[in-house]
């Protein structure tokens, strides 16, 4: 039986993965300290330790005998990592430089990195490319990016097999619906749920390229199973973008418009067909079928 590692496997994202992996008969470790996961998430069948990525040392034994590193584990919110670039740096840059040391040692087969549409910043044109040339806006956008960087050079330099996906919006069932990790999707549900006023923050025109958690973890996966490395990035998004003036109509209620956030950008959209070619992988949830399912699990219709 194959043993992989899913760093923030107690999250929204990691937890879908670990299951995923599980039902296909892997053996998986999930590392997470629960700063934003939740010890409910991880499967049943997964061994589960709670440790932080920080702490080199203690994670390192974990690592040898492994085959693949999934390595989902950060603070993933820009606002926070306006707000508190310190701390944004060292759970996203040196949780991320650990990993590949320790994967780096135990020599596993390879690192599958996961990054973030944030790093493209606001471009000239669109669809994004994963060969544009980087642009980030906010601190957590540049920690991505330098991520990526490092697996790059931890490929090159020490022969590690690494690949980077970059998501884009994800959505889905277990997305934080509360607190400072909730997304656009997942607030409008809290909001419809409670009968409050939709909260948009601009004017609504910002699109965004939403992809449904499922389509996230299957393009995931593939990215370790198919013969991809040397730091390779991918792009895995829906391929189409909706504003988020189109979303609040999409779930239905009143709108209400409040300041634009600093450092975000404005419109988001995936150029899918690298995945399409390396990993033959394509989005089968569009923006309605994924809310419907997503709505579903928080027990509200739309």
């Amino acid at each position: 039986m194959s043993k992989v590692i899913v760093t923030g496997g107690a999250g929204f994202i990691g937890s879908h993965l670990t299951d995923a992996l599980i039902n296909r008969g892997y053996q998986v470790i999930v590392i997470d300290n629960l700063s934003a996961g939740k010890r409910e998430n991880v499967n049943s069948k997964a061994e589960f330790h709670q440790l932080d990525l920080r702490e080199l040392e203690k994670i390192k034994p974990l690592f040898f005998g492994v085959d693949f590193i999934f390595h989902l584990a950060a603070k993933p919110r820009i606002p926070l990592s306006i707000k508190d670039p310190i701390s944004s740096h060292e759970n996203n840059l040196n949780t991320t430089l650990n990993v590949l040391v320790a994967a780096r040692d135990a020599k596993v087969k390879k690192v599958v990195y996961v990054s973030s549409s944030s790093v493209y910043g606001n471009q000239e044109t669109l669809p994004q490319r994963e060969d544009m040339q980087a642009q980030p806006l906010n601190p957590y956008a540049l920690q991505k990016y330098v991520g990526e960087l490092y697996c790059k050079i931890f490929s090159e330099l020490y022969g590690l097999p690494t690949v980077v996906v970059r998501y884009f919006n994800v959505y889905g069932p277990r997305a934080p619906i509360e607190g400072s990790y909730a997304t656009v999707i997942s607030i409008f549900l809290r909001q419809k749920q409670k009968g409050e006023p939709l909260t948009i923050t601009g004017d609504g025109t910002q699109k965004r390229d939403f992809t449904f958690v499922n389509d996230i973890v299957e393009g995931t996966i593939l990215t370790a199973l198919k013969p991809i490395e040397k730091g390779e990035v991918i792009n895995i998004g829906g391929g189409s973008n909706y504003s988020i003036n189109r979303l609040a109509e999409l779930i239905g209620g009143h709108k209400v418009y409040i300041p634009k956030r600093p450092g975000e950008v404005k419109e988001s959209l995936a150029d899918t067909s690298k995945a399409k070619k390396l990993l033959d992988w394509q989005p089968k949830f569009d923006l309605e079928k994924g809310l419907k399912e997503t709505a579903k699990s928080y027990g509200i219709s739309i």
